[in-house]
């Protein structure tokens, strides 16, 4: 989706749809600059595969138990999923950095820090939606029921993510509150700042499909207000 200087690709990051998508919008925008749905610390475990940079049993003081083990369970479903398609999790993350480095193109990481997401996300959790998660864990990985189905190579139709997040929000209000709706605020807040920082740059954003509309539309709301007279860190 485009919009003045910024192109955002809204991405499955376990579909080699999402891959070739990236490479192909890199190459054909030539932008001056890349941003990533990544904070420096998950942007080091994608590039160079560090193991010092996951979340490790030591960060349960920062993040919180719930936090820690959501982080476990979702990395562990992502390479299950990633199994199935052929592709490994954050692979159009890891091929933007990739020839980011290769056309020499700055790049910035506009999520939040994933430390601060995991314990916001740790004292948010209800005793309800905790119950909800086992349920539904236990229909999806041990009754096998499907509820949607598609084509894990291809990112999901705007139409059918549209559902999902509807039924997470309405299901999961408080998770959906801390893992969607504030880091969309977080992040589009920060590529406002480079848009109108950097008129004369062609920025080119991979995030989340489900992250892309909701971005886009609290950058109609935000290009008019937030104020670029004051330093933003935006990453490097």
């Amino acid at each position: 989706m485009k919009y003045r200087n910024l192109t955002i690709i809204g991405t499955s990051h376990i579909a080699q749809q999402s891959l070739d998508e990236v490479k192909k919008i890199i190459e054909e925008e030539n932008p001056s600059l890349i941003c990533f749905e990544l904070d420096k610390q998950r942007a080091k475990v994608i590039l160079k595969n560090k193991p010092g940079g996951r979340i490790q049993l030591k960060d349960i003081r920062k993040i919180g138990v719930k936090g820690y083990l959501f982080s476990l369970l979702g990395g562990w479903a992502e390479r299950k999923l990633g199994e199935h398609a052929g592709v490994k999790p954050g692979d159009e993350m890891r091929e933007g950095l990739r020839l980011a480095r290769i056309h020499k193109i700055p790049v910035g990481y506009i999520d939040q820090d994933i430390q601060v997401t995991l314990k916001r996300f740790s004292k948010a959790l209800t005793w309800k939606e905790k119950w909800h998660f086992v349920v539904d864990l236990f229909k999806g990985f041990v009754l096998k029921e499907k509820k949607y189905t598609f084509d894990l190579s291809k990112v999901p139709s705007k139409k059918l993510i549209k559902k999902m997040i509807q039924e997470v929000k309405k299901r999961y209000p408080n998770l959906y509150t801390v893992l969607v709706e504030e880091r969309n605020e977080y992040m589009a807040r920060k590529l406002v700042y480079l848009m109108k920082s950097k008129p004369n740059d062609r920025i080119v954003a991979i995030v989340g499909a489900g992250h892309e509309e909701e971005i886009i539309k609290l950058i109609k709301k935000q290009i008019n207000t937030i104020d670029v007279s004051y330093t933003l860190t935006i990453g490097s």
